[in-house]
């Protein structure tokens, strides 16, 4: 494996608590702050793009994020941090389907050189659990044979529709995956799932991993606090044959109703940007 380099710290603004990362990740990362509210869950997302906008290229055994990045070591990297600052990391059953039948959604899992590292992040910041694992499907089509299902190796919320609860509770579950249906039917409201997360784990960070329709569900409900994006220099195109997305799909913001971010951070790896920006609850251009 090729040795990382630390990551380049274009631009850094202050705001919140810095948090103790162990001295392998500051030397990696730099510096990096949450502005936390207690009582109330901070909610981030993170996501990887082409340079043409495109998040998946919706291809069998090419659907998910490696194929974006370029399996780059960095943006494994900082999904490790990430996930190991979480509480609880939620995808959708998109992003379940995407993903390998052995993936956990756990720091150790997406960069595994770093984990002593990340399990000292999360000794330090009093977690010493795995972040929970949260499936949103309003349909309840999750493979249950999957290894975030089968293994006990993370805690499981599948968070679905009162409609699709027996669908999915047909198998017996195992102990350590539980279910929450918060609606009749779909779609999931997206603060009825953060309430569904609380429910289950106090969570001060959770982390929103997609895929764009969820994302596009966070963001129309003022439930994205800051947006993590990596930006890959990757031109992956579209034609006329197939639906590649961006970031968002399923919903239109602009040009009534803008989402604006504010940069607060940048940093470069190799010929990777990445971006960190504040979303600005009152959809207004600034």
């Amino acid at each position: 494996m090729i040795a990382l380099t630390p990551l380049e710290t274009l631009v850094d603004i202050d705001g919140g608590t810095t948090l103790p990362l162990p001295p392998e990740l500051a030397a990696l990362y730099g510096r990096l702050q949450f502005p936390l509210r207690p009582g109330q869950p901070f909610v981030i997302s993170n996501f990887v793009t082409t340079l043409d906008g495109v998040v998946s290229l919706n291809v069998p055994g090419h659907a998910g994020g490696g194929d974006i990045s370029g399996r780059d070591q960095h943006d494994r990297m900082v999904m490790g941090v990430l996930r190991a600052v979480a509480d609880a990391v939620i995808v959708g059953a998109g992003t379940l389907r995407a993903a390998s039948p052995q993936h956990l959604w756990t720091a150790e899992y997406i960069y595994p050189p770093l984990t002593d590292a990340y399990k000292q992040l999360r000794a330090f910041l009093k977690k010493p659990d795995p972040p929970l694992n949260v499936i949103v499907s309003a349909r309840g089509a999750v493979d249950l044979k999957k290894r975030v299902f089968q293994s006990g190796e993370v805690p499981v919320l599948i968070v679905t529709t009162t409609n699709a609860e027996q669908r999915v509770r047909q198998d017996d579950l195992p102990p350590w995956v539980q279910v929450a249906a918060i609606e009749s039917a779909g779609p999931l409201n997206a603060r009825s799932i953060v309430e569904a997360v609380g429910h289950v784990r106090h969570s001060d960070v959770i982390l929103v991993e997609g895929g764009p329709h969820l994302m596009a569900d966070f963001l129309a409900q003022q439930c994205v606090d800051e947006l993590f994006l990596t930006l890959a220099p990757q031109i992956a195109g579209r034609d006329d044959l197939s639906v590649r997305p961006g970031l968002v799909a399923g919903k239109s913001f602009a040009p009534k109703h803008p989402i604006w971010g504010t940069l607060i951070e940048v940093k470069r790896g190799g010929s990777h940007l990445f971006l960190r920006y504040s979303l600005k609850s009152e959809r207004e251009q600034p």
